[in-house]
């Protein structure tokens, strides 16, 4: 009976010692990082959610929850241990001995254009025998831009193609024929005559070359997300995101500074859209994160107050562009005033099943038709 006591009483004290020493020491020298792989994606794109544990000390830990949260709009290929609700819930369960380190790659889609993070960790462990609980939380500071797709069909770009010969032509916007400024890859608007097919055949996919220009011009784009009508027009509103991606990416493949402004809030800094005029693909980048941070859900920028004195500066060697899917009074006050004043334009209006919205008869000679079928680009 004494020596049945006696066990019962160093177990309870090994059981009691134990706890506290989980207790004490379970998060020291436990690293836990989230991140992702690329930072950069495009809507439909592939991406990989990186977790790595990193147990630094001898003691090792039988169960280690770590618990996030993310934007549902990141599509998950396993889903085991997660919830889906108005957010992403995941909860992975890692056994990690001592001096040991665990990585997990989790692939994803990215469904929607977006600026996501993942702002905090839990972590929840127990001791040896996992009759405790122990838990913490940590900051984190990950974050991926999913960018809008460039909007691309026949007909858009021929539009495209007609434009670059009516408008940048009459700007003075001309190839010079003999001077290269390198080689790179072809885009769906790249004409077959400005293949490199030396360097085709070397690489094995399609090449063109990079002309310099006579003149360096600006294009600017103005593009309105206002949907005030009872029914939203969400889909309207990401297509215009799209055609802006579309035609920064024309321009600047061909060495055009180009500008974008729009009545959007950032979703980090709340203020309008506005890239000032660059060229190069450092330029695109910046364009494609600020329409990647468009946040359709606060409030609506006035248009009219945040870029008419933009607009109507002086605009000698620019060429403006504006991207809407609505055509409210103010709007057309602006864009009116803009053409009295004898500046010309080009007016990139998105339209479904072809079906054209009744525009004043002045606007209709700038105006450029976008279709898509059934809001989806």
């Amino acid at each position: 009976m004494i020596a049945l006591l006696t066990v019962g009483i160093v177990a309870w004290l090994l059981y009691t010692i134990q706890v506290k020493v989980y207790q004490k020491l379970w998060n020291q020298n436990l690293s836990v990082r989230i991140s992702f792989k690329n930072r950069e994606i495009f809507e439909g794109g592939q991406g990989e959610l990186l977790e790595v544990v990193e147990n630094k000390k001898h003691l090792p830990l039988s169960m280690l929850k770590v618990k996030f949260h993310t934007d549902r709009n990141l599509v998950f290929d396993d889903i085991e241990g997660s919830n889906v609700s108005d957010l992403f819930y995941r909860n992975d369960v890692f056994q990690i001995g001592g001096g040991e380190r665990i990585t997990r790659t989790l692939s994803f889609t990215g469904q929607k254009r977006g600026y996501y993070k993942i702002m905090g960790i839990d972590l929840v462990s127990t001791d040896l025998l996992m009759t405790t609980d122990m838990a913490e939380s940590r900051k984190e500071d990950s974050w991926l831009y999913v960018y809008p797709k460039p909007f691309y069909d026949e007909d858009f770009m021929q539009s495209l193609q007609q434009l670059n010969g009516e408008v940048l032509t009459r700007q003075h916007l001309i190839e010079d024929p003999f001077e290269y400024r390198g080689i790179r890859e072809y885009q769906p608007y790249d004409t077959m005559r400005s293949v490199n097919w030396k360097a085709t055949a070397k690489t094995g996919s399609l090449k063109v070359n990079q002309r310099n220009y006579t003149a360096l011009q600006t294009i600017r784009i103005f593009f309105n997300i206002d949907d005030l009508g009872i029914l939203k027009k969400e889909d309207a509103v990401e297509l215009c995101l799209r055609i802006c991606a579309a035609l920064s990416a024309y321009f600047i493949a061909q060495g055009t500074r180009v500008a974008l402004y729009g009545n959007s809030a950032d979703v980090i800094n709340g203020e309008p859209v506005r890239v000032e005029a660059g060229a190069g693909s450092g330029q695109m980048d910046q364009i494609y994160k600020a329409l990647a941070r468009v946040d359709t859900k606060k409030d609506r920028i006035d248009f009219t107050k945040a870029f008419r004195e933009t607009l109507l500066e002086e605009s000698k060697g620019t060429i403006t562009f504006f991207v809407s899917a609505n055509a409210y009074d103010d709007l057309l006050n602006l864009i009116r005033e803009y053409q009295d004043m004898g500046n010309d334009y080009v007016w990139f209006y998105p339209v479904w099943r072809h079906e054209k919205p009744l525009l004043p008869q002045w606007a209709m000679s700038h105006v450029r038709w976008v279709n898509a079928q059934d809001g989806k680009a």
